[in-house]
């Protein structure tokens, strides 16, 4: 089976096409493995007619949507000749994204992510707070956090400085009981009212230089909260994402590297 390795701001994927007989939860974990697989944070699968990204994180689990991600599959498809035109729709799990291609050298694609969902049935949240915000005691902390779906499950906090010793539990507030099916955690740091830097620690993944998704749901808090402009920078580790906020729709604007081609032997599969 051939593949091929992206990265979106250094959060890495393989690619591959779609396969009927395949057990895709299974090569999610065998071929993210760092010591006997490939390596990556996460499985792409590339399903035409109609176009369709089908994602698995590193631990096999499956999630609807990741904005990194859908980076990597947009250039992917350009450069199979899977599109004929440089704006295109993406089926996901988390409902259809518009992709715009900028420009092709470097890649660079603009991405219409959908709007935040603030519905506790949305992430599975235990609790029946309906307010935005919500009061987290954990590990002698008492953190502000701010839980809603964006592509995904997600949970920001505001941080004085990215090196804080609350990052250490950030595994613990990912597996809190209040989020039955988890969450992944976005440690936000604001530099000013146009520029946020954030890390992320992804469910079914642990730490990561880049969460798409993540940095929407960042941007979509600190506006929310009047913290910065509608548009903005996210600094991460490995790039820069710009994220604005607009009425009907999240938009996102980044990068999508190559890394290399393969051919994956049988028992890998």
């Amino acid at each position: 089976m051939d593949f091929v390795k992206m990265h979106g701001c250094g959060n890495d994927f393989c690619i591959i096409q779609a396969e009927q007989h395949l057990d895709y939860s299974a090569l999610a974990i065998s071929i993210c493995a760092h010591k006997t697989g490939v390596g990556a944070d996460g499985l792409i699968i590339v399903k035409q007619n109609p176009l369709e990204m089908i994602f698995y994180n590193a631990d096999g689990s499956r999630a609807s949507m990741c904005g990194n991600g859908i980076r990597c599959f947009a250039r992917y498809c350009l450069e199979q000749h899977l599109v004929n035109d440089f704006q295109f729709d993406v089926i996901t799990q988390a409902g259809i994204m518009k992709i715009e291609i900028i420009s092709r050298q470097p890649f660079l694609c603009r991405v219409a992510m959908g709007k935040p969902v603030f519905n506790n049935a949305m992430i599975h949240i235990s609790d029946d707070l309906n307010s935005f915000g919500r009061l987290l005691r954990i590990e002698g902390y008492r953190l502000t956090i701010y839980s809603f779906y964006m592509g995904t499950i997600h949970t920001v906090l505001f941080v004085d400085s990215l090196h804080s010793e609350v990052l250490s539990i950030a595994d613990k507030i990912c597996e809190n009981a209040l989020f039955k099916k988890k969450t992944n955690v976005n440690f936000v740091h604001i530099l000013n009212e146009r520029k946020i830097e954030i890390r992320t620690y992804e469910r079914g993944v642990g730490w990561t230089y880049a969460c798409g998704t993540g940095a929407c749901a960042s941007a979509v808090t600190a506006y929310r909260l009047g913290l910065t402009k509608k548009k903005v920078q996210v600094e991460l580790p490995m790039g820069t994402l710009e994220i604005e906020c607009m009425k009907e729709n999240i938009m996102m604007t980044g990068p999508a590297t190559l890394v290399y081609t393969g051919h994956l032997e049988e028992e890998l599969c």
